[in-house]
């Protein structure tokens, strides 16, 4: 037998069925299992494709020595098998496998590829602690789980390939390595060698890129494109990923979210086989934060924010006082509380306190609850409430016997907003009125209209609530570029959610020239600095720009949303900790002097900056 032959295999190892029976097949794969049953010997053969069973048989003179090569086969061996298909005999088929009703009687057998026992099982399910199976990734991506999450993110992409493609959209790869402009996340700098002291930065997104084909008139890009952010890493964050992004002139939302929204709807029924209704509802952001507390509401239960503001406007209650004190800038907080229906007695105290501590995770000083009893309302705070204020709030909240009331007041009406949208959806887990992972019909929502800039005290100035290429929607123009009102300017920005995850986050963008400059020197940056961070951009601006906007969806979230699965690490072949660890490969690490030297670097020792 030639040795290309012993690499070369006639069919998968998910493939045969009975129509196979009586031919000669090559089959190659991993070991799976290996059992021993009355002088005969069964190896399940795995590939990403499926599991075939064969069958050594020692009584079978013509196979020569393959009996003892399979006596000596072990878990995650590397083999090339050769045999006829046959029927398993009656009572031995296996209905859980596709190729249950067949087995291969091996006539040859080839060891490509001895293995050492795996530090874990490779197995559907398996508890393994994750650090194990990061430094074993590649162990760990055999098992069948995470290869198909690894397959429909592969087909999910190929959608949304084809659907962009039939809608003249153009796929171009725009540069990794490319010049710093901070602004939000810090990016990752890479030195240049061949100019020594200066230095590229890994782009948090193509932004001025794709901004800059719509000036060359590639009026439909898209792009696959891997993104950088050396940000401080949450569970579902990686330093580097992917996203669709995608760019369009001579668009707005009206004709571009037709487009966007078939392109999902194809996901979900191509993958999942879920027809999903259009159009999708939008919700201006205003309306998300008051009634869910969240630009990224999950409106598929209840548990709506109220406000409670004009019952307790004359309260004598200091932290409800304290609340509504107009700040330096003539702003209040509020007061506001969700009303958790028939839960009063099923919350103890110490439910209370966890539910006060998950609120103070997000800047709320503390939490007001109030139980609904016959007589009275149950709080530690009744006795600052006046009876008429107490009957104002029954008839506003439409109060029942049972019910459980959560209050939280701040001088800040973000703290107000966050504190409760998290607290909203603490008590949805635990009261379990929030559908599990794949029960109901998905709700996919628009959020739009979100502010423009955002002021912050410490620093005494204006930051974009977005990027600074988010253009205000043009009945805001004049006030924009003239600095009036700019808390009341609304963004011509967009997201879309689904059950209370953002899935792909976009807007208008900033096309004229003297809006640009404008948002730059409402941001803090003098002209010279604007010119050296974006002077390349605000040329390019005066050529003829025309208005156009995008999105970018994040693959990974996309991906683990299809899925089904929580953590993106499940949906991505070789992921980072937390901490932005690569456990497999050991990165970060230290390099040779040499190589730092070639760049002019010097690193300082850790212990002497301490």
């Amino acid at each position: 037998m030639s040795a290309t032959l012993r690499t070369v295999r006639s069919h998968d190892c998910g493939q045969l069925r009975s129509q196979h029976l009586k031919q000669e097949v090559t089959l190659c794969g991993w070991v799976a299992k290996r059992r021993d049953h009355g002088g005969l010997i069964f190896i399940d053969l795995r590939d990403r494709y499926g599991v075939t069973q064969l069958v050594f048989d020692p009584a079978d003179r013509a196979v020569g020595d393959v009996f003892e090569k399979a006596s000596k086969l072990r878990n995650e061996f590397v083999i090339w098998a050769k045999g006829i298909v046959r029927a398993r005999p009656a009572g031995m088929t296996n209905s859980k496998l596709p190729t249950g009703e067949v087995e291969i009687t091996c006539s040859e057998l080839v060891i490509l590829s001895e293995a050492k026992t795996p530090p874990f099982q490779i197995e559907d399910d398996i508890d393994v602690a994750e650090t194990m199976r990061l430094k074993y990734r590649y162990l760990d991506l055999r098992r069948g789980p995470l290869q198909r999450n690894l397959l429909t993110r592969h087909k999910m992409l190929s959608i949304v390939r084809r659907h962009l493609d039939e809608n003249n959209f153009c796929e171009v790869e725009t540069p990794i390595l490319y010049k710093s402009t901070p602004e939000g996340a810090r990016d990752f700098i890479v030195p240049s060698r061949t100019n020594p002291g200066t230095f590229y930065a890994l782009p948090q997104s193509p932004q001025t890129l794709k901004q800059l084909l719509m000036i060359s008139g590639m009026d439909r890009y898209y792009q696959v494109a891997r993104c950088f952010r050396d940000e401080d890493l949450r569970a579902d964050r990686q330093p580097e990923f992917t996203q669709i992004d995608i760019e369009t002139s001579f668009l707005d939302e009206e004709a571009f979210f037709p487009i966007l929204e078939e392109m999902v709807r194809k996901l979900w029924k191509e993958v999942l086989g879920i027809e999903l209704k259009s159009p999708f509802p939008r919700m201006p952001y205003k309306e998300a934060m008051e009634r869910f507390g969240s630009d990224k509401p999950d409106v598929r239960f209840g548990l709506e924010l109220r406000d409670l503001t004009s019952v307790f406007s004359s309260s004598t209650f200091q932290v409800f006082q304290r609340a509504l004190t107009k700040d330096k800038r003539g702003f209040a907080g509020s007061i506001r509380g969700i009303v958790v229906p028939g839960q009063a007695e099923k919350f103890s105290r110490k439910d209370l306190d966890d539910a006060q501590a998950h609120a103070a995770l997000y800047g709320a000083k503390g939490l007001l609850w109030i139980k609904v009893q016959e007589n009275e309302l149950q709080s530690p705070a009744s006795k600052f409430f006046t009876d008429e204020e107490k009957a104002a709030l029954k008839k506003e909240l439409n109060l029942q016997v049972g019910d459980l009331v959560l209050i939280v007041a701040d001088p800040k009406n973000k703290v107000v907003f966050d504190s409760l949208g998290a607290l909203r959806l603490y008590v949805g887990n635990k009261t379990g009125v929030i559908p599990k992972v794949g029960e109901g019909a998905p709700a996919f929502l628009w959020v739009m209209n979100f502010p423009l800039m955002e002021w912050d005290d410490e620093s005494g100035r204006y930051f974009a609530c977005h990027h600074p290429f988010t253009s205000p929607r043009p009945e805001y123009f004049d006030d924009f570029i003239a600095g009036r009102n700019l808390d009341a300017i609304e963004a011509s920005a967009y997201d879309l959610v689904l059950n209370g995850v953002e899935v792909g986050g976009g807007s208008l963008r900033i096309y004229r020239s003297d809006v640009q400059a404008a948002m730059f020197k409402l941001l803090g940056l003098s002209e010279q600095e604007a010119q050296d961070k974006f002077g390349f951009f605000l040329e390019a601006l005066q050529y003829g720009t025309p208005p156009h906007g995008g999105i970018a969806f994040g693959v990974d979230r996309l991906a683990a949303l299809l899925c089904g699965v929580g953590p993106i690490r499940d949906v991505i072949a070789f992921p980072k900790t937390q901490r932005g660890h690569d456990l497999m490969a050991e990165a970060p690490c230290a390099v040779l002097k040499e190589q730092l030297d070639e760049l002019g670097i010097f690193v300082l020792d850790s212990a002497k900056k301490s």
